[in-house]
């Protein structure tokens, strides 16, 4: 069973993402700014330091915003 964490999580990247569709959708900030927001947040996982279980969900989290960064989510790719 998941952890009530996991839940709060999954909540808050649904409601970042819309945000960001939002954002771009109503011309708020260009594509690019919002890759390069996305970016910086990938890059301040993969510079974190820890332990090697913490570094891991760095590593993790990391990839699930490159992820959100180059799908059709949040950049709409023509």
């Amino acid at each position: 069973m998941p952890f009530q964490t996991d839940y709060s999580g999954i909540a808050a990247l649904s409601i970042c993402e819309a945000l960001l569709l939002a954002i771009s959708d109503h011309k708020l900030l260009p594509e690019r700014e919002i890759a390069g927001v996305l970016r910086d947040a990938a890059a301040t996982h993969e510079n974190a330091v820890g332990t090697a279980i913490e570094m891991e969900t760095h590593r993790v989290v990391a990839g699930l915003i490159h992820r959100i960064a180059t799908g059709n989510s949040v950049l709409r790719q023509s």
